[in-house]
């Protein structure tokens, strides 16, 4: 017996329970796309992108930061020693020499619980690093306040991401 069409995961639903809010929905040639705007406890407005093909992949690509300026060795280093050290999260450089966080997950059996999960550990990734990159993510290196509403996925998963989530009340 043959196999079926890859089935689409719902993704924006879910990311509407989630209390996501999307900026942007497309599609393209069978590729999904959703950019969408998460606040964690010590970075807020930021930009990711969820691309869905079914059947391929689903990536999350966190726009960490603008093109780097400084020593191309020296950032590249300490990359590699984040995608050591840091699970299931990798930092690149993009085409345009940003910045980039990513984590690929599994189309097949996706679920509410791993997108969210994903999208949490991408969170609490961004705000562990806030102080150590924020020399790339904002032009004078000095972060904004961290104030306002923490994105309600961080708050739901946040028991499951261990030492990668500080306590909501260590943040500056």
């Amino acid at each position: 017996m043959g196999r079926g069409a890859p089935v689409e995961p719902p993704v924006g639903r879910w990311l509407a329970d989630l209390g996501v809010e999307v900026l942007e929905h497309g599609e393209r040639d069978g590729v999904h796309s959703w950019d969408i705007r998460l606040h964690g406890r010590r970075r807020r407005d930021i930009r990711v992108t969820v691309i869905v093909q079914a059947g391929v992949a689903c990536v999350l690509w966190v726009h960490y930061a603008p093109p780097i300026g400084d020593s191309f060795r020296k950032t590249y280093r300490q990359l590699l020693h984040w995608n050591d050290e840091l699970p299931y999260a990798k930092f690149a450089l993009g085409a345009d020499e940003r910045l980039v966080l990513s984590t690929e997950l599994p189309p097949a059996g996706l679920t509410l619980d791993e997108l969210g999960l994903a999208l949490a550990r991408l969170l609490a990734i961004c705000d562990l690093l806030r102080d150590e990159s924020a020399h790339w993510i904002w032009p004078a290196g000095a972060a904004p306040a961290a104030a306002g509403a923490v994105s309600e996925v961080l708050e739901r998963y946040a028991g499951q991401l261990g030492d990668l989530v500080a306590a909501p009340d260590a943040s500056p």
